[in-house]
């Protein structure tokens, strides 16, 4: 279940507007974009069907149900998508189980954080069940507050978790930075109203107002973000 914790103390060191970091999951912290395609192609040639490699623009960083759907409708495969939603979590459980490859300096921004008691909140379009087991290695410690797919009405590219990780951490969404890396979730971010840091993992991402975009998360540190707010200022 979603991580409820009381509110913590929003203000930061040196004066900075940063009230909170929210970050997304898949791609971003851990590296498994490519994990989910592996195991839709799996699960399709069982089927009978072979993925075009260009769909997977389309499907990654979105919600399953979407994937999924527009898998299912592209291929014509005769499955339904209750049944291939179970399949896809499976399959993705699976890989993790032997394998969870952490994204270039993702544990140093995160004990960065922690140290300076920045609030901080993962916010993912996956199921529940895949974040807590993520977390087992990611390390639960470092979040305040945990947002998964099937617990928000809407979920990435609407802002509703984004949202949903700011008022839980009692932050103005003005003042959150987010880091992500697809355009689905940048969209869910920027619709918010936070200032974003994308750092793409399957498809380019272009700059824009309120959006940076860099190549990998050891190019992040606490003094970048809080340097984003004081240049919106």
């Amino acid at each position: 279940m979603t991580s409820t914790v009381p509110a913590p103390d929003t203000r930061t060191a040196e004066g900075s507007a940063l009230q909170a970091v929210l970050l997304d999951m898949d791609g971003t912290l851990v590296d498994t974009e490519g994990f989910w395609w592996d195991v839709e192609v799996e699960i399709f040639a069982g089927l009978g069907h072979a993925l075009d490699d260009s769909w997977r623009h389309v499907v990654v960083g979105g919600p399953m149900t979407r994937s999924a759907g527009f898998l299912i409708e592209a291929t014509g495969a005769d499955i339904g998508l209750a049944e291939l939603t179970v399949l896809l979590n499976q399959g993705f459980e699976d890989r993790i189980d032997r394998a969870l490859p952490l994204m270039p300096g993702a544990t140093r921004l995160l004990a960065e954080l922690a140290a300076h008691e920045i609030p901080t909140a993962l916010v993912s379009a996956s199921h529940r069940r895949i974040i807590d087991r993520v977390l087992t290695s990611l390390g639960p410690q470092y979040f305040a507050l945990t947002v998964a797919g099937d617990e928000v009405g809407r979920t990435k590219p609407h802002p509703d978790p984004y949202l949903f990780a700011a008022a839980g951490l009692g932050a103005d969404p003005a003042r959150c930075a987010v880091v992500e890396d697809t355009s689905t979730g940048v969209a869910a971010a920027e619709a918010a109203g936070c200032h974003v840091v994308a750092v793409p993992s399957v498809a380019p991402i272009a700059p824009a107002a309120r959006r940076t975009v860099v190549t990998s998360l050891e190019q992040v540190d606490l003094a970048f973000l809080r340097g984003l707010m004081t240049e919106m200022r």
